[in-house]
Formats: C-alpha cells, sequence, structure tokens
C-alpha cells in the first residue's frame, strides 16, 4: 500500500509554495498525500513551520506537540519537521522535542525526499500541487533577502537574495493558468529587488508586463511584498497600463517617523516616503494601498508613535496590518538595541491603530455602497457566494459576499452591485 503524508503549513503564502512542491513530489513517487486533514491514521505528519516572530513560532510550537500526542495515541507514524523554525533552531529543537523523527531546513527538499525514500525529479511540471482552489495560485519569484532591518531574522534565515529566472517564471505561470489558475498573486520575501542580484537592475515591472502579456487566460495578476526603498517606479506605468494586473500594492512601510525609519535600518525617511505614496496614487489611478507597520521598536518615543498616528489618518490606507515589535535573537536590534517599551505598550499601541484603521475602513467601504465591482467567486457558505474585488487579496484582506440567489460556480468572475458594507467586507447583489 501506498504510504500516507499529511502537510501542514504554517506562517506565509512562501511557505505554502514550499509545501506544494514537497506534495508535488511525493504524488510523484507514489505516496498518498493529504494536505492539512483534520482527522484520519497517516504514516508521516509532515509539518512546514514559521520562524519569524514569537506568535508565529510559538504556533508552529503548539502543532508539533499536538502531533507529539497523536504519535504517542498511535495515530501518527512518523513526525517530519521543515521550514523557518528549524532552519533557525534546528539543535534546539532536536534536544526539546526527541519525539520528532526528523527535522529538515527550508532548502532541504532533496534531503527529506530520501528521508522519505523518494526520488527527487528536478524537471517536474508542474512543480507543484496547488492547495488553493485552482482559480488562484501564488508564484514565488525569488528566495532570500538583501535588506538589513534591524528587527528582522528572514535574511538569516533564508539567505541573500535569489531571483529565479524569468523564462522559468513564465513557464510556471502558463501551466498554473492551464490547469485553471485565473489570478496569478506573485510573492517573495521582497518583489522590489527583483531581477537585481541576476540582471543586474530591478526587474518587476519587465516580468509583470511579460505575464500580462504572453500569459494566455490570465486574468488577474496581483503583486505581494514590495519594499520602499528604491522602489521601482516603472512597475507603476505597468500596473497603470494593462487591464489585467489588479491595481494593488502590498507594500511593508513599517514607520513614517524618520528617526525610527533610520534605526530600523529602513534606508527611507519620512519625506521619501510620503513622496511614494503621492506617486502611487497619482500614476495609478484606483489604487488599493496596503501596508504593514510595526510599532514598539527600540527608541519609539511617544511623538514618534503620535507622528504614526497622524500618518495613518492622513494617508487613510485601504488596507492596514500591524504587529508590535519582537525582539529576535540573532537581529541588529537584539544584538545592539535596548528593548525598552513594555509590551503593554506596544500591546497598545496595536490596539489605538488598529482602532483607527477599522474606522477608516469603515468610511471607505460604506463609499463604495451602490458602485459595480468585478467578483472573483473563491466558495459557497450559507446564503452568499464569497469572492474578492480586484482590492481584495486572499486570507488578509476583506471579501465580497453576493447574494446566492443565481447559480454561480467556483472560480466565476461577475459583475456586482454593493448594496452594504461594514469595516471589512462588502455585501452585493449579482447583475
Amino acid at each position: 500500500m501506498p504510504k500516507s503524508v499529511n502537510i501542514f503549513t504554517m506562517g506565509c503564502s512562501k511557505n505554502r509554495v514550499d509545501s506544494e512542491m514537497l506534495i508535488r513530489q511525493l504524488t510523484e513517487n507514489g505516496y498518498d498525500v493529504y494536505y492539512e486533514a483534520e482527522k484520519g491514521k497517516y504514516d508521516y505528519v509532515a509539518i512546514n513551520t514559521c520562524g519569524f516572530i514569537d506568535d508565529a513560532k510559538t504556533e508552529s510550537i503548539e502543532i508539533i506537540l499536538h502531533y507529539i500526542e497523536e504519535k504517542a495515541k498511535k495515530k501518527v507514524g512518523k513526525i517530519v519537521v521543515f521550514g523557518c523554525l528549524s532552519e533557525r533552531y534546528k539543535n534546539d529543537l532536536i534536544q526539546e522535542m526527541p519525539e520528532v523523527d526528523a527535522w529538515f531546513g527550508k532548502f532541504e527538499l532533496e534531503k527529506m525526499l530520501n528521508y522519505f525514500g523518494a526520488k527527487y525529479y528536478d524537471n517536474l511540471m508542474p512543480m507543484r500541487t496547488v492547495t488553493t482552489p485552482k482559480h488562484y495560485a501564488y508564484v514565488k519569484i525569488s528566495e532570500g533577502c538583501n535588506r538589513t532591518c534591524s528587527f528582522c531574522a528572514i535574511p538569516r534565515i533564508t539567505g541573500c537574495y535569489k531571483s529565479r529566472k524569468m523564462e522559468d517564471i513564465m513557464a510556471e505561470c502558463q501551466c498554473l493558468v492551464n490547469q485553471g489558475a485565473k489570478e496569478l498573486i506573485l510573492i517573495a520575501q521582497d518583489l522590489s529587488f527583483y531581477g537585481c542580484d541576476i540582471y543586474k537592475k530591478p526587474m518587476l515591472a519587465q516580468l509583470m508586463e511579460q505575464i500580462a502579456t504572453q500569459i494566455k487566460g490570465l486574468h488577474w495578476l496581483r503583486i505581494h511584498y514590495t519594499y520602499p526603498a528604491h522602489f521601482p517606479l516603472d512597475v507603476l506605468d505597468v500596473m497603470a497600463k494593462y487591464p489585467n494586473i489588479c491595481k494593488y500594492i502590498d507594500i511593508a512601510l513599517q514607520h513614517i517617523s524618520t528617526p525610527v525609519l533610520k534605526a530600523m535600518r529602513r534606508n527611507i525617511g519620512k519625506q521619501e516616503t510620503l513622496e511614494l505614496i503621492d506617486q502611487f496614487r497619482k500614476r495609478v489611478p484606483g489604487l488599493t494601498l496596503r501596508t504593514t507597520l510595526l510599532v514598539g521598536h527600540p527608541g519609539e518615543t511617544e511623538d514618534d508613535f503620535e507622528q504614526l498616528v497622524d500618518f495613518v489618518k492622513s494617508v487613510r490606507f485601504d488596507r492596514l496590518g500591524v504587529f508590535a515589535y519582537s525582539n529576535e535573537e540573532g537581529t541588529y536590534a537584539f544584538e545592539n538595541y535596548d528593548d525598552n517599551i513594555p509590551q503593554e505598550i506596544k500591546q497598545q499601541r496595536v490596539d489605538a491603530i488598529m482602532e483607527l484603521q477599522q474606522k477608516i475602513s469603515t468610511e471607505i467601504n460604506q463609499q463604495k455602497i451602490g458602485k459595480e465591482i468585478e467578483v472573483l467567486i473563491d466558495r459557497k457558505e450559507g446564503d452568499y457566494y464569497v469572492g474578492r474585488s480586484q482590492g481584495d487579496s486572499p486570507d488578509v484582506d476583506g471579501e465580497v459576499l453576493v447574494d446566492a440567489s443565481a447559480k454561480l460556480k467556483l472560480g466565476d468572475f461577475i459583475t456586482a452591485k454593493v448594496y452594504d458594507a461594514d469595516e471589512y467586507d462588502l455585501y452585493a447583489q449579482i447583475l
């Protein structure tokens, strides 16, 4: 009988892509592979972990401990752990969790397959088995990061930036669309830097243009995780030009106070940030702008935080997430700064920003009532089809709930009229 493997992914969409590649390889080797199945007995459970910040690490450890208990009940044969957490802390984890049968880092796919007794196929197409609904898929265009942000451990985990060749990305995109994907989402630790290593200049705009014009059958192209310093402005012109590129930018600004940005080693200040946002909105009409902020960085004063509050009020981001600073081993901040802001204050600042953003988001959504929008249908729940507009990325943004008055298929694009809205979601009727 084929051996069975149940695979779990913690953390970001980049980890999901890694899990999808493992699924494809194991399936080619004859394994019965399941993805995040809740019930059943399996020969192996493979857990792809996240090691970014404390909350993510805790979540990864909790699922490992859960399956250690399941193993003791003989509901699981062997436990395999891989990904960022084991890349970062493998030696410590081996000592602390001897019940785990095998540990692998983030870039040890071939070694992991060898452990499973499986062959590594280097020319599989498709390269991976998509675990999202088949009408959208993530495309990882690089590994690693060359930035030196004070708070971030990612470069320590993933190493230097390594762009994929454009022709390889194009081949994967066409294969995914041929399998049914109508939306592709480009992801990387830092999309802005794409191409600088292998092409000696930023090539994100050129890549986007090639995908938009040459991948037949693609309806939406979306970009995630850009970096503000030295942002390639030609991306804006390409985004504005092609109707199948979503007018959507996800850019992690982190802060607006120049002293805090300098302490964070972000290589950009307040005025440059404001000018960049101005360029975004001038050159891409109707843009949905998403950002991530970090509060409680060592040295952040009340005045710095008030600048951030004023910034959020004035810019009125369409989408916003905020995190409290986590004092991570091996980072520049951990080694050079005193983590001098109490956790209680950090959390108060997170709550204040999110309360403000909820009000802004509600107001922005209310302005959409009466408007017609294009919606991609993701699933059906009760009396609604649940979908997304161009301004909504899977899992991280709001959704559009469409009255299930007509029969639709998942992956359909429809035109709908918004009749109600709350702080995150829109309610619409199909036209």
